[in-house]
């Protein structure tokens, strides 16, 4: 028995169907379900075993940890622009300590998801050695509630067995056409290019930067189900690693491998920073990946002409579910 929770959103439904795909049917699905317009959609045709509500789900846990396997913690509150700390504190913060107790007291593996937007402008590196989290400065509440957590576990004397923080970096794919604002930009340039023909950019506001020349580590989000899949079958090393493909790309490369995926001509304006993210606004991230290659993990990493190609031609342009 797997548990997955945040198993109704983006990472976790397609996490879902990967498992599916494997053969691994007999899944917990932990989320608030029902409390989100069409993200049930995200769970049609797939296979488990039952849902819980997430408000349900520490009871159900302590109840029924003899059977429990593993657990992939990936419910969070992710909203980059929320300012109520008290609401990451609540989700990100106590829920998970709370998780890691259960599991480290009933011998249960975890996976959790922490967040790339730890490690803030990147002034400290994109290196996953836990010696450094305390140097971390996040840029946001969200950010802040993810490297709590960090600095957390790994101070912890009594821990799961196997544990693994996975910080995810720049996520998209299929399943994320319930988030509005927070969807990813592949997602919304599909949809202007649909609209207007054209896509809208963020302006640097720094002068190292050309417009659209900022840089992010793009993972496909079936590159990322295929690591927790590993660390399911590979319970090698406990730790915090990072989870991006290790090579940065320009938001212009995206929205170029976007156009080209629709066999239309590239036409990219610049619009500024909104001024609520503006101070919070990331320019460049690359996962250092050596940590995770060095505990067994070979595969490559979907490049993101081929990723945008597969997500936009086999799921946006047909509103398919993974």
């Amino acid at each position: 028995m797997i548990v997955i929770t945040g198993a109704e959103g983006f990472i976790g439904s397609c996490l879902v169907a990967k498992l599916n795909q494997l053969n691994y049917n007999d899944l917990i699905l932990v989320d608030d379900f029902d409390t989100c317009p069409n993200r049930n959609l995200n769970l049609i045709g797939k296979k488990f075993t039952a849902k819980i509500e997430r408000k349900n789900f520490f009871e159900w846990l302590k109840t029924n940890a003899n059977q429990v396997q593993f657990v992939f913690h990936i419910g969070a509150r992710t909203d980059t622009t929320e300012t109520n700390e008290a609401i990451f504190k609540a989700l990100n913060y106590d829920f998970s300590i709370a998780l890691w107790n259960i599991c480290a007291n009933e011998g249960i593996p975890l996976v959790y998801a922490s967040s790339a937007a730890t490690y803030g402008e990147g002034e400290n590196g994109y290196d996953d050695d836990e010696s450094k989290l305390d140097l971390l400065q996040p840029l946001n509440p969200y950010g802040k509630s993810k490297n709590d957590f960090d600095k957390w576990a790994v101070k912890q004397e009594k821990q799961p067995y196997f544990w693994a923080g996975l910080k995810f970096f720049n996520v998209f794919g299929p399943n994320e056409y319930h988030k509005g604002r927070m969807a990813s930009v592949i997602f919304h340039s599909f949809h202007q290019i649909k609209e207007i023909g054209k896509v809208k950019l963020f302006k640097s506001h720094k002068a190292e930067y050309a417009n659209g020349e900022q840089m992010r580590d793009f993972i496909y989000v079936k590159d990322l189900c295929d690591v927790c899949v590993f660390l399911l079958e590979n319970r090698k090393k406990s730790g915090i690693y990072n989870l991006g493909t290790g090579q940065a790309r320009t938001w212009n490369d995206l929205v170029n491998a976007i156009f080209k995926a629709m066999d239309l001509p590239s036409n990219i304006g610049y619009i500024d920073i909104p001024e609520d993210i503006r101070g919070k606004y990331q320019y460049f991230t690359e996962a250092n990946m050596d940590k995770l290659r060095n505990i067994g993990y070979n595969k490559e990493f979907t490049n993101v002409e081929n990723a945008v190609n597969d997500y936009v031609n086999n799921y946006l342009k047909n509103n398919k579910y993974e």
